[in-house]
């Protein structure tokens, strides 16, 4: 299966450019089912989604938090039209970068500081105009689980400018793929969508409702990971 996956990428991946943006969507959300398949067959990692309901299905910005891989392999083909926010140097990778580029996700430069959010708030308009959800990993980075969250300004900046509802996501995917290390924990993974938070909030008071729900949402899945039971 692993072949598989490595062949097709490396058969389609010069034909990317110039394929209808829908299809390299599509191509995307294959490649992530794909993998989800194979971390259940290979190391015993199964993703369950939550809050089915709660799943935009037009504009709207999708907040969450970040432990791995894990939850971009679920969240891209749980959302119909995603557009996500990332580091500008993953679009220059052979192959992945040009789905990247194709799919028109949102690409910046971390070290352009201010510079930075101007790109996301421009990108992210322009995706919010085609009805797309804007998915942004509130703190920037991987998160270890229990490790103190550290929420950017970034994700406030972007709720106020789009003028679209949020929907947290709440995960648990550090409790079975630990960032640092290569070992795996076989169980069951749980991606949360949360109730959305309305548009036009104070800026601030959004800031600190996002952060507290989606901490709040996953700290309770962790702790059932850990000591619940989970048929």
């Amino acid at each position: 299966m692993a072949a598989l996956v490595c062949a097709v990428a490396l058969v389609t991946g010069p034909f990317v450019l110039i394929l209808p943006r829908g299809v390299a969507i599509s191509v995307a959300d294959w490649w992530c089912r794909a993998n989800l398949k194979l971390l259940r067959a290979l190391v015993g990692i199964d993703l369950e989604i939550r809050g089915v309901e709660n799943i935009p299905k037009g504009a709207a910005l999708v907040a969450a938090k970040h432990h791995s891989a894990l939850e971009t392999f679920g969240l891209m083909p749980s959302l119909s039209d995603p557009a996500f926010v990332l580091k500008r140097e993953l679009t220059w990778l052979p192959f992945f970068g040009w789905f990247l580029l194709r799919m028109k996700m949102i690409a910046i430069d971390r070290k352009a500081g201010s510079e930075a959010l101007v790109q996301i708030i421009e990108q992210a308009k322009v995706a919010a105009a085609d009805g797309r959800q804007i998915v942004i990993y509130p703190e920037g980075t991987r998160r270890k689980v229990g490790e103190a969250p550290r929420y950017k300004l970034g994700v406030g900046h972007l709720y106020e400018r789009l003028g679209l509802p949020c929907h947290p996501v709440a995960i648990d995917a550090g409790v079975f793929w630990p960032k640092g290390t290569i070992a795996r924990r076989q169980g069951r993974a749980v991606i949360e969508f949360l109730d959305p938070i309305p548009a036009g909030l104070d800026r601030v008071a959004f800031q600190e409702m996002v952060r507290q729900r989606i901490e709040t949402a996953t700290e309770a899945l962790v702790a059932e990971a850990r000591y619940g039971k989970r048929n």
